[in-house]
């Protein structure tokens, strides 16, 4: 096994132990997550290893386990893993692509090289991080509680953090260490201050606060087409590592 190949698995699993579902399920090398529908990526099927059993009954099985739960059945497929027979078979029965998403790494081992923040870089608690998201980026209240029972899982340590200007926040993020890989996520500038560098400046603070804690490596997920987005973690030493794709159940007739 390469090392990248190494590092693609790596990551996939503490991206999933950073994002934890709620429930889950192992089938056969199938991961099986369950959120009570917040999020795609706590609400599906992930092949992690290869597997034994005929892809139609597996398929099958998992369709019928969803729906009890009233919950489209979601796949998501990764270029680590042999996925082709199963994406083809997901084609055939009316399964549809979205949201084409890179894995980007970065190498957090020599600090010096790491880019250096403005200082209002603040970490706070969780439920205070909890409503500068929500405040950011409108979360409906519905969606509150269960973004909250999410974090609550995390079992690893987590940097909830914000920018601020003044006693405003403008950006905020949240970054997951395990071990040597510090994973961001929810990071987010408020729509008025977009493109003023305000989301630099926080990915550079977490990556920063990641390798004084040991962490060599960071990545994250951006959607493929999201070209800003692309540009700055570009900017930030981040590369591609890997890729993945959701397949949905087609809509009912």
């Amino acid at each position: 096994m390469t090392d990248r190949v190494s590092l693609s698995r790596r990551v996939e699993e503490a991206s999933l132990n950073a994002w934890p579902a709620l429930q889950q399920i192992l089938l056969d090398g199938w991961l099986l997550r369950f959120a009570n529908g917040f999020t795609k990526r706590a609400n599906s099927i992930v092949p992690l290893y290869p597997s034994m059993q005929a892809i139609p009954n597996k398929v099958r099985y998992c369709e019928n386990l969803y729906t009890r739960k009233q919950l489209k059945t979601i796949f998501r497929l990764t270029s680590i893993t042999r996925t082709n027979e199963l994406d083809d078979f997901l084609t055939a029965r009316g399964y549809e692509h979205h949201d084409s998403t890179l894995v980007l790494q970065a190498d957090l081992s020599d600090r010096s090289q790491l880019k250096q923040s403005s200082g209002k870089f603040e970490l706070i608690d969780q439920n205070d991080w909890l409503k500068v998201y929500t405040k950011l980026t409108n979360m409906p209240e519905q969606a509150q509680s269960l973004h909250a029972a999410i974090l609550n899982g995390i079992q690893n340590t987590c940097a909830y953090a914000v920018l601020m200007e003044g006693e405003v926040p403008l950006a905020c993020g949240l970054g997951v260490l395990e071990q040597e890989l510090l994973g961001l996520f929810d990071v987010v500038t408020q729509v008025d201050h977009r493109s003023f560098g305000l989301g630099t400046d926080l990915v550079a603070s977490l990556l920063n606060w990641g390798a004084s804690k040991g962490a060599r490596t960071g990545y994250l997920q951006v959607v493929r087409d999201n070209e800003p987005a692309r540009g700055l973690y570009e900017k930030l030493g981040f590369g591609e590592l890997y890729r993945y794709w959701y397949r949905i159940s087609p809509p009912e007739d």
